[in-house]
């Protein structure tokens, strides 16, 4: 059964016929547009869909793009991300093209359904449990940026993901910043894990834990990682230099927290413990306990810099807070600022 959703003409972009590469929004909308495209390969590809009855297409081809190739999982031969190629037509040429990407590399989040959905949940699960860094389906994307950065340079490369794989798009992106490579980064409805004290309503109560998590955190990292702190705050800082775009939504308990995460850093400096947060920011409790058991251990979710955009549009239910079309509606109501680690 087809899903109105995977159909372009009912629920895609099609207010945006003429694309400003200059303006944040239609880019948004662009990467939000070509990610969805990855579900619906996934879902043509699960039900044997012939290529005049594949509904992803539409996704890409409305923005000129073309499809280079898929990413496969060699798990369970999913389709979990793809690599597009901007081809407009010469009459489209005009003084924003410049800011145009050359290449898309985009991941999907987790479908819940039939043959992919096994896989995709091991590797939430597993997400949780050592991040994305030890599996065959990470390496594969890995590779893929590689060989694009190395075929035409970083210029005007984008990487994007939603969910599970925004998490994608992150590691993705950190490993190639970390050797001076910036890539333009979209994630949307990223996970963050940690206790959910962005859902606790009184804001007293809620700055109170975190204040006394980030004392907590900090004095933990300097009494287990002693002399690498210095290390590990110079990777840190390697790192500032890429500042992805994160979309989140207050109603998505999945990534809500990088609201909390990134604000708190601003009220830790206002009142004069700046130190203690950066030290903090940069270590989660659950991979210090890693590391002191000698396992090699980076906290994905800790982003040194970012543009945050938060969706203050109510969400009916959880299912539209966590999804991808929130992304390219018009009307959303959404805030941005921006946070760079210093």
């Amino acid at each position: 059964m087809v899903s109105k959703r995977d159909i372009f003409d009912i629920s895609g972009p099609l207010h945006l016929s003429s694309v400003n590469w200059k303006c944040p929004q239609h880019r948004r909308t662009v990467a939000a547009s070509l990610v969805q495209s990855c579900y619906v390969l996934e879902r043509d590809r699960q039900q044997n869909c012939l290529a005049s009855e594949a509904l992803a297409p539409a996704w890409w081809k409305f923005f000129h793009f073309e499809l280079i190739r898929t990413l496969i999982d060699d798990a369970d031969f999913s389709i979990f991300g793809a690599i597009f190629k901007f081809n407009p037509p010469i009459s489209m040429q005009n003084s924003t093209m410049s800011d145009a990407p050359k290449f898309v590399i985009a991941f999907r989040g987790t479908i819940t359904k039939k043959d992919s959905f096994a896989r995709d949940i091991t590797l939430d699960l597993h997400f949780i449990r050592n991040g994305l860094h030890k599996t065959s389906r990470s390496d594969i994307a890995m590779q893929a940026v590689r060989n694009v950065v190395s075929a035409v340079g970083n210029v005007n490369i984008w990487l994007a993901g939603h969910s599970l794989g925004s998490a994608m798009a992150t590691f993705a992106g950190r490993n190639m910043a970390k050797t001076g490579h910036l890539l333009e980064t979209f994630l949307f409805n990223p996970p963050f894990l940690s206790a959910p004290i962005e859902r606790i309503k009184d804001k007293k109560v809620k700055q109170g834990l975190r204040i006394a998590n980030s004392f907590f955190t900090a004095g933990l990292a300097i009494a287990l990682k002693g002399r690498h702190e210095k290390s590990s705050e110079d990777s840190f800082t390697i790192l500032s230099a890429w500042v992805p775009s994160l979309f989140v939504n207050p109603d998505d308990h999945i990534c809500s927290e990088y609201i909390g995460y990134f604000d708190h850093r601003a009220k830790m400096e206002e009142i004069g413990v700046g130190s203690i947060e950066r030290l903090a920011t940069q270590n989660s409790i659950g991979d210090l306990f890693l590391s002191a058991f000698g396992k090699e251990s980076e906290p994905l979710h800790l982003l040194p810099s970012a543009n945050l955009t938060i969706n203050m549009s109510p969400s009916p239910d959880f299912k539209t807070a966590h999804g991808i079309h929130q992304w390219w509606t018009p009307d959303a109501n959404l805030q941005t600022k921006e946070y760079r680690y210093r």
